[in-house]
């Protein structure tokens, strides 16, 4: 059984053997039941001569004990198991080499041609793009051989690489320059461009409403203003300034209608619809100076300087015309917002409220303060013609004014909640994590965000985890269970494994990117108005 006890230093081991304990210091011999022995460490003479004593005796001493018994079995080999681990990798240059790259970046970035791409290996990779096949890739390491076999050398390759950079930059100042020169000849024969897509978002929708709303008004500034010069009154004069606050915010809403419908480019890869936002943030910024500023302004000087007010027969005239057209824009608007509302599921209110649509919102309440402001101005006038006291007349600019200023602070805070990026209703952002958990491929979601972009273009973004068994599943299922099974039989060595492994398992990646791509899809097919989806894979 274990009964030998070996010690070398302060180690101690046990080994099967029939002998007696044998303790050694500063060597290790192990001792056999036929009384052979082994060294398993370095010796000296004196040590030997000591061990070989005590052998003998000890023998005598066993051979005197266990003179009459047999031994009963024979003695069973050790055995050794060993665990086969792959050796670790060490993923330097060498290996990131062999990454993949596409036809058009290995022709840019190497100075290649297509007819170079020809004799290299082809690899088939899945698109990330629903609507798009399969697309051949190339490895990196045979696209740079191929580059240096055609170069010569590195610093060939690098000469005809700043060539090349310096001909894209000549190439760009001709371009800029003779896009210079086509708009100087534009503007010296006319422009002849059919009407751009641009042009007609202003002939329906909101752009319709911010063209009317622009006409009226300058209109009626023109007529206000001719009334203000001949009536002196100060009520007329802030009506006037008004009508030109009115116009000018307008016309830069127009601005930003124009601009929002820019296409997206690099630098702004999510687009321009926040431009109308803005616009809509400098408007309210802009009523407030214009329109509020100077309408407090010329009613505290009528009230420290009063001045006798002249006919206002014309005034009432203009006001009256000012209320039918202010009026027939507010209706405009009105009919507009909900129309959208409407198509949003949402009520009047809200639409407003939470400024899907700035421009319409800006022209709604511009024309709803116009015809208050209208009506104020108008009773106030009233008083000064009956009384005679032209304070009354004074205290209608201050209360335009007022108006006013309640309209800006009530765009300037919509706008500015809008362009932090708010978070989308709570039913609907609900309805999307719903969407995502009733999926089988999903075991859990977390850190769900889903913020509102403006012009009902909402991003989703959410971490999942995914179940690694129906990604596995789905896999198998596009499989020849056969023809695994075979390749599973043959696999002999640890080499085999590994690349059996390789192969299925970058698969089963490009499997779990399909599931991604599929969920997103569902995402956008039951909510339009999710635009951009980023879901990362815990």
């Amino acid at each position: 059984g274990w009964q030998v006890s070996m010690k070398s230093g302060s180690l101690s081991y046990i080994l099967p053997c029939n002998r007696l304990p044998v303790q050694l210091m500063s060597q290790v011999r192990v001792y056999t039941s036929n009384g052979q022995k082994k060294d398993l460490g370095s010796e000296d003479t004196n040590g030997s001569a000591r061990g070989e004593t005590l052998h003998k005796v000890e023998t005598g001493r066993q051979d005197t004990t266990n003179a009459g018994q047999k031994q009963s079995s024979p003695k069973q080999p050790i055995q050794v198991k060993v665990k086969a681990v792959l050796k670790k990798r060490e993923y330097g240059p060498k290996y990131t080499q062999n990454n993949f790259i596409t036809g058009v970046r290995a022709i840019n970035e190497f100075c290649l041609k297509s007819s170079d791409l020809d004799q290299l290996r082809k690899i088939k990779r899945r698109s990330p793009h629903d609507d798009t096949e399969t697309f051949t890739v190339y490895l990196r390491s045979d696209v740079e051989a191929k580059s240096l076999e055609v170069w010569g050398s590195p610093e060939a390759l690098a000469r005809e690489r700043k060539r090349r950079k310096e001909a894209e930059i000549k190439y760009r100042e001709n371009l800029f320059r003779n896009q210079r020169l086509l708009w100087e000849y534009k503007e010296f024969f006319g422009n002849t461009k059919p009407r751009s897509s641009t042009a007609a978002m202003f002939f329906k929708g909101p752009g319709k409403v911010v063209m009317v709303a622009i006409c009226i008004n300058g209109l009626n500034f023109f007529f206000k203003l001719l009334a203000w010069v001949y009536t002196g009154s100060a009520s007329m004069f802030s009506e006037a300034i008004h009508s030109l606050a009115d116009t000018c915010n307008q016309a830069l809403l127009a601005l930003g209608i124009s601009q929002s419908a820019r296409t997206p480019d690099p630098s702004h890869p999510y687009g321009f619809t926040n431009m109308r936002y803005i616009a809509s943030l400098i408007s309210g910024v802009g009523i407030f100076m214009m329109g509020a500023g100077l309408s407090w302004y010329h009613g505290i000087m009528g009230l420290l300087h009063p001045h006798p007010v002249e006919s206002l027969l014309w005034a009432y005239c203009i006001l009256a015309g000012s209320l039918v057209s202010e009026g027939a824009t507010l209706l405009v608007a009105i009919n507009e917002i909900r129309r959208s509302a409407r198509a949003k599921g949402l009520s009047f209110y809200q639409y407003v409220v939470q400024s899907r649509d700035p421009s319409t919102n800006v022209v709604l309440l511009e024309d709803a303060a116009a015809v208050l402001s209208v009506a104020v101005a108008a009773t106030c006038m009233g008083l000064t013609s009956l009384t005679g006291n032209p304070y009354y007349d004074s205290v209608g600019s201050l209360g335009v004014g007022t108006l006013l200023g309640t309209v800006s602070a009530f765009l300037i805070y919509t706008n500015t909640e809008a362009l932090l990026g708010r978070s989308i209703e709570p039913e609907q952002l609900q309805r999307l994590t719903e969407l995502l958990e009733s999926d089988p491929v999903v075991r859990a979601i977390h850190d769900v965000k889903a913020t509102d972009m403006g012009m009902s273009k909402v991003r989703f973004k959410a971490e999942v985890d995914f179940d690694g068994r129906v990604v596995t599943r789905s896999y198998l299922e596009k499989q020849d269970i056969e023809q695994l099974l075979q390749e599973i039989q043959q696999v002999k060595t640890l080499e085999e494994l590994e690349a059996f492994m390789l192969k299925h398992g970058d698969n089963i990646i490009d499997t779990l990117g399909a599931e991604v791509d599929r969920l997103e899809k569902d995402l956008k097919q039951r909510n339009p108005d999710v635009r951009h989806v980023d879901l990362e894979i815990l």
